[in-house]
């Protein structure tokens, strides 16, 4: 999927993973990004395992410039799309590079899976993620039962429908 600025939301490609794995430095910034069940210190193999490469649909966020961007992934959980490890290259962060981001995965799931709602999980501590998920009309919903972490993140849902109309980039 291109943007009309030439931005490109694609499948992720084998190569990405070795970049995308730079942007993690230390622990607490994998466990953000990825939950406590990624492993660090990480290797190549241990990262993709980890990351359900190949199991689950992965996309990279690329600008006009071909530059790496963004990450997230795409799957049906719990009856919604959900949007699921994302994150923007930490040198394009504060530039609309999430939005952007979460628009093109909307935009891209919606003919993937027939579902009313898209969902996403955050960590209560990232402001800045709940911030973007928020304006994209993002509302925090009841956790679902028997999920893990219930205590730490927030479950966040909004309706499938006026994609265009809210979110483009």
């Amino acid at each position: 999927m291109e943007s009309a600025d030439r931005w490109v939301l694609e499948e992720s490609v084998a190569g990405d993973i070795d970049r995308l794995m730079r942007w993690f430095p230390d622990a607490p910034s994998l466990n953000l990004w990825g939950g406590p069940r990624f492993r660090y210190p990480f290797t190549r193999h241990s990262f993709a395992e980890d990351m359900l490469w190949g199991r689950i649909a992965s996309f990279s966020l690329r600008n006009a410039d071909n530059e790496f961007a963004a990450f997230g992934q795409l799957y049906e959980r719990l009856g919604c799309i959900n949007l699921a490890r994302l994150i923007a290259n930490p040198t394009m962060r504060g530039q609309g590079v999430g939005k952007r981001l979460v628009a093109m995965l909307m935009q891209t799931g919606r003919p993937m899976f027939a579902c009313s709602k898209y969902s996403l999980f955050v960590y209560r501590e990232n402001a800045p993620a709940y911030a973007c998920y928020q304006s994209m009309g993002f509302k925090t919903t009841e956790y679902p039962a028997d999920e893990p972490m219930a205590d730490v993140c927030y479950y966040l849902t909004r309706p499938v429908e006026n994609l265009e109309d809210r979110n483009a980039p």
